[in-house]
């Protein structure tokens, strides 16, 4: 069946899901398949929670009109969402970037709705699947769409940017996110900078952080919208940082207090200030958005439990943004410190080195107590008072839920596998 034919069929349901558990009736189900699964077996159940039409790409399944037979569920998926993206008005801004995607893309969505009506990815699906479904929430009355772009080898992005065909672009940063995948830190800048290469080939905008020697550098020749904390002449030009834990900036006499933990954070609020004030929102509706974000999902969080502060930045973690957060944690002023750090996974050859460098980093720092939990970081184990090895969260357990503890700051990080917020229920 013909794209436009499948489309006429998709204005006729009212969502669209690829989960049979989030099936609604009169939506459209589309059967994808995996490594382990294949949905187009869940065709029936799909009919019977009242989905209006399944859409399939194994005839065995085909029941009647309501099953559309295509070659491939996922390309016919990416398709759709490719034709309903051109026949809207939609102005669409992308962002990718090693850390700080999702935090970002929420702060801008913040600000920007201020004065539009918006549409953002939900959570982190941000994948070849998850881009698609957010482009098919899109409503004519849609102003505009922030669509986060995830990617763990080449050639994602670029994928990702013919679906969405984004008029605005951004950049976190490239950071050590994904190597295995990459080939390393050269194929992290080569792959991320595939949203540059698609806007600069269709003449749109780029919002640049102009302090990052790399995005300056590869956003030289692109038509692009800047921000500094050092360069005066960036288009807007933040005058000053400051994070105790909160990050607070400065612009333009304007100071915005926010509930982000870390300094690490001051370029997502930058980019979101960024961005505010070239689709022309007010200064104080600005402020106000950033003020009222209160972060949540283990990013960045500041917790009070049982007498002590927590830092809890356990959704994920990887080289970049593990020295990010240990350096923010460096600075804080606490008498009691403790830094509960798990394994960074996707790091291939480079894992030990990665692991080994992270744990370098606390040796100077006496002042505070350290447990590394994971076999990786096990195996950079080093025999210091202050440090602490745990093969596993198990074994850390039950040695820390023995600890006496008063007043103390906690740093929680790990990749998304340790689920290290399970150590909030060891206080």
């Amino acid at each position: 069946m013909e794209i436009n034919a499948i489309y006429s069929k998709f204005l006729e349901c009212t969502s669209i899901s690829t989960d049979t558990r989030k099936t609604e009736p009169n939506s459209m189900f589309v059967a994808l398949k995996g490594e382990s699964f294949d949905a187009n077996t869940f065709t029936r159940e799909a009919l019977d929670k009242g989905a209006k039409y399944v859409l399939i790409d194994n005839n065995e399944f085909y029941i009647d009109e309501r099953t559309i037979l295509v070659n491939d569920s996922l390309i016919a998926l990416q398709q759709l969402a490719n034709f309903h993206r051109k026949q809207l008005n939609t102005t669409i801004i992308s962002l990718t970037g090693s850390n700080g995607k999702t935090t970002t893309k929420e702060l801008i969505n913040t600000v920007l709705s201020e004065k539009y009506k918006t549409i953002a990815t939900i959570g982190n699906l941000n994948n070849h699947i998850g881009v698609p479904l957010t482009l098919l929430r899109l409503t004519e009355d849609t102003q505009i769409g922030i669509i986060e772009m995830g990617a763990n080898h080449q050639k994602e992005i670029e994928l990702l940017c013919t679906i969405a065909e984004p008029d605005f672009g951004y950049i976190t940063n490239f950071g050590k996110a994904h190597l295995e995948g990459f080939g390393g830190i050269e194929g992290v800048i080569k792959g991320k900078s595939e949203m540059y290469l698609y806007l600069k080939e269709n003449n749109k905008k780029v919002f640049v952080n102009l302090d990052d020697v790399i995005q300056n550098e590869k956003s030289s020749q692109l038509n692009r919208y800047t921000f500094s904390q050092i360069d005066h002449k960036a288009d807007v030009f933040i005058s000053s940082v400051e994070a105790n834990p909160m990050v607070s900036i400065n612009y333009n006499n304007l100071k915005i207090q926010s509930h982000l933990i870390g300094i690490y954070n001051s370029n997502n609020i930058n980019a979101a200030l960024t961005i505010g004030k070239y689709f022309k929102v007010e200064d104080e509706a600005i402020k106000k958005a950033i003020e009222n974000y209160i972060p949540e999902n283990n990013r960045s969080q500041l917790i009070q439990k049982n007498g002590v502060e927590i830092i809890l930045d356990a959704y994920n973690a990887n080289p970049s943004s593990m020295n990010a957060a240990l350096a923010n944690f460096f600075q804080l002023h606490k008498k009691g410190k403790i830094a509960i750090l798990g394994d960074m996974f996707e790091l291939g050859d480079e894992s030990f080195e990665e692991h080994q460098k992270i744990v370098d980093l606390t040796i100077n720092h006496p002042e505070i107590e350290v447990y590394f939990i994971g076999k990786h970081f096990f195996k950079a184990k080093k025999e210091i008072s202050h440090l602490h090895f745990f093969e596993n969260f198990d074994n850390f357990s039950k040695k820390f839920k023995t600890k006496s503890l008063s007043d103390e700051l906690i740093l929680i990080k790990g990749s998304r596998g340790m689920a290290l917020e399970r150590s909030l229920e060891l206080l």
